[in-house]
């Protein structure tokens, strides 16, 4: 294949299915579906971790979060170990950002030619109170995560169209480039706040809108590990009414929305400059959103409102208008990028395959995609693996999960405890115990987490320190 530009961009927080392009009845991203349209959709890819940091850490590097030990919102990549922007560079391959990144600090070394407006963890010290585990604290008291909900303009908002706008003029100033370049643009919508302007709104009425499903308040009975977490981090509780989740999930839908539009800028930019031919485009996000269901809101889950991510892949030699079983990951996108630009295959290191090379290959639906947990609210690590039709819930010290989702797409029934799901069941545990050893991880996660903590004084000094809510923007 002709080396390509690559134009990635990677929201912040969108739920896997939440693309006209997936099925969704009535959310409208005309942008993505568009592009859905001329390359491939993979409708089961995932995050390596359902939290902002590890996620992006697992991203930058091709690698597991147990590999790399970027465990928590408060450790977080900082060019160690080198990852596919470093590998770019070596191979002359330009390189730059425009938004949202969420490494430890702009003067962090991580390959990356320039960053425009870049976004980091506040300090270079992000949530230290989220990595106390050992013990927990019962809770973490009213959470101000949705304070915020309704119309309005947040600086978000603004900052999403300002990252979209820059894009679009980076695209101009490179558009006659002799040699391939990569452009790695991060949005933060539909990333709580929940706050979009009005005529996002508008087109999702709350009233119209079904509540979530298997809400407790239904006789809905939560996995011990999740109700853990639920005492540990109420937002359904600082959310409050049913006309408040209403109206949360509706400004959810307008962000997609909103965000829809913002990539609509650049992939025009990139049509409008005849850069369609000559780059391949990635769409994603580092998680998904529980939005509601369950009673869970935010990520930090193992089910696949949280785990997650849209996937697509359009461009020259990617097969348009196909949906590509295979399960698939983040991980994967280091060496999609290294693949399409032409870096030599000695480069394409770890676990993941080109997403190229996947959409060209047929559907390997027992192929493996690996999700791990170690941050806030989790007591004892959680970790995920899933096939095509299978995914599997493996809780430290806790029954495990599991569910079939060619029956049961919403996860609605674990089956876990069937004896006819037996065999299943013991193979994805003997898979996830060959990968690796789930108590040594989440041994070796709360050891690194019990030394940092001691670095900021000791528990009820860490438990004071870092940013209470979301990563403020520039």
């Amino acid at each position: 294949m002709r080396p390509t530009n690559v134009l990635f961009i990677l929201s912040d927080e969108h739920q896997q299915g939440l693309m006209g392009c997936a099925g969704h009845p009535f959310i409208r991203t005309p942008n993505l579906d568009a592009l859905a349209a001329r390359g491939t959709r993979f409708p089961n890819a995932y995050t390596p971790s359902p939290i902002c940091v590890p996620a992006r850490a697992s991203l930058a590097t091709g690698r597991h979060v147990h590999d790399i030990r970027c465990w928590d919102n408060a450790i977080a990549y900082d060019g160690v170990p080198r990852g596919w922007a470093h590998h770019l560079a070596d191979h002359g391959v330009l390189c730059e950002s425009v938004g949202k990144l969420h490494y430890r600090s702009e003067d962090a070394p991580v390959g990356l030619h320039r960053q425009h407006h870049a976004v980091h963890i506040l300090e270079g010290i992000g949530q230290v109170w989220g990595s106390v585990r050992e013990p927990m604290p019962e809770t973490m008291g009213r959470s101000p995560l949705y304070d915020k909900i309704g119309a309005g303009t947040s600086s978000y908002n603004r900052f999403d169209m300002r990252v979209a706008d820059t894009a679009v003029t980076w695209l101009g100033e490179h558009a006659r480039d002799e040699r391939p370049w990569v452009l790695y643009v991060g949005l933060v919508a539909p990333h709580f706040p929940l706050v979009v302007p009005q005529e996002w709104l508008d087109l999702y009425p709350p009233e119209s809108l079904d509540l979530p499903l298997l809400h407790p308040s239904t006789g809905y009975v939560r996995h011990p590990w999740v109700e853990r977490q639920a005492r540990h981090m109420d937002h359904d509780s600082a959310i409050g009414s049913e006309a408040r989740r209403r109206l949360a999930v509706a400004c959810y839908l307008a962000l997609v929305s909103f965000m829809d539009a913002q990539a609509g800028k650049v992939l025009g930019a990139l049509r409008e400059h005849g850069l369609d031919d000559t780059t391949t485009v990635i769409y994603s996000s580092d998680h998904g959103d529980n939005l509601g269901k369950r009673g869970m809101w935010n990520k930090c889950l193992m089910y696949r409102e949280s785990t997650g991510v849209p996937m697509i892949v359009a461009g020259p030699g990617i097969p348009a208008g196909a949906v590509n079983e295979t399960p698939v990951s983040l991980v994967d996108v280091q060496n999609t990028l290294l693949d399409v630009t032409g870096c030599p295959a000695a480069l394409m290191t770890g676990p993941g395959t080109s997403l190229a090379q996947l959409a060209n290959a047929p559907a390997q639906p027992e192929r493996l995609a690996f999700s791990e947990f170690h941050a806030v609210g989790s007591e004892t690590a959680a970790y995920m693996l899933a096939d095509a039709r299978y995914k599997y819930h493996h809780y430290v010290g806790m029954r495990p999960e599991l569910f079939d989702l060619e029956r049961d797409p919403e996860e609605l029934n674990d089956v876990a405890a069937d004896p006819a799901y037996a065999p299943v069941l013991a193979r994805f545990e003997a898979n996830l115990r060959a990968l690796l050893d789930p108590e040594a991880v989440d041994a070796a996660a709360k050891a690194d987490q019990a030394r940092l903590i001691a670095s900021f004084g000791g528990r009820e000094a860490a438990l004071k320190t870092g940013t209470p809510a979301a990563t403020p923007v520039p």
